[in-house]
């Protein structure tokens, strides 16, 4: 049934208090592949206490929860297990800490009419906790499948393409097949990353990898073959999901630098389905 967008946009939902330490870090880099080369001395920053800088997109996995309270509002009966993460637009304000106390604040920013149904934008704040700074936002897009159709706006373009020439750097990236099985362990429990049934259910032919995981991948490889490994320069990272990942596949990532933006693409090789388009990295 259609939603009424004017008694969704602009709720607030409850305000989270999160917290993270050099460990959590750690897990969300090797759930990203981080370390599977030995060889790569780089890699120590991703893998070694001693080196550790974190990835900003980090700050994605602790936004997860906050999010899911858009499900509790009154206004939206919608059962969050059917829900489709479209896009996700990550923004971070300050190189993140090893460790931190924060508070999370959401808000539906907007309500998009897709026709076959609604794409509702979650907005969350990430400050810290002791001196109130900002760290992050997220901001999630979600398409809720058979809530569109109240006349509402179509809402703004994606992205925009990759330059119309061959990428500067392609890397090849072996997912291994319990990809899904250790990133969720960074706070998505989502039983379609796991359960063969209930992603049988959602039309899948097998658990799928997470979305935000495959962000994750596509910035820690423009970071290394496009900012020298500075993870300190990313201010911005924004795309959309095309396609589902599955945990065991290879993923072809391509980027193209531009001035103080990197364009990304991923696609499944064996497959040759694109899987996360229209990235777009903004650097300092």
């Amino acid at each position: 049934m259609p939603l009424d967008p004017d008694r969704l946009v602009g709720a607030t939902l409850g305000e989270q208090r999160g917290s993270w330490e050099p460990k959590d870090v750690l897990l969300y880099h090797l759930a990203l592949g981080a370390g599977a080369d030995p060889e790569r001395p780089d890699e120590l920053a991703y893998t070694w206490e001693d080196r550790l800088r974190p990835l900003p997109t980090f700050g994605t996995t602790t936004a997860v929860a906050p999010m899911m309270q858009i499900f509790d509002l009154p206004d939206l009966d919608f059962d969050p297990a059917r829900v489709l993460h479209g896009e996700h637009d990550f923004t971070v304000a300050r190189p993140l800490p090893l460790a931190a106390s924060v508070v999370h604040a959401g808000t539906v920013e907007a309500v998009y009419d897709k026709g076959k149904g609604a794409l509702a934008v979650v907005r969350i704040d990430t400050h810290d906790v002791i001196g109130g700074e900002l760290l992050f936002v997220n901001r999630f897009s979600l398409f809720l499948a058979g809530m569109g159709g109240f006349g509402g706006e179509r809402g703004p373009e994606s992205p925009p393409r990759p330059p119309a020439r061959s990428p500067d750097a392609v890397r090849d990236v072996e997912l291994s097949p319990q990809q899904a099985l250790l990133y969720r362990l960074t706070g998505d429990r989502h039983p379609i990353h796991v359960d063969p049934e209930a992603a049988r259910e959602r039309g899948f032919d097998r658990p799928i990898l997470h979305g935000l995981c495959t962000f994750g991948i596509v910035c820690k490889t423009a970071v290394d073959d496009q900012l020298a490994g500075d993870v300190s320069s990313v201010e911005r990272l924004r795309a959309r999901f095309a396609d589902a990942v599955y945990p065991g596949e290879r993923l072809r990532i391509a980027t193209w630098r531009e001035g103080t933006q990197v364009h990304v693409e991923a696609t499944a090789i064996e497959r040759d389905a694109k899987v996360l388009s229209r990235g777009v990295l903004s650097a300092k």
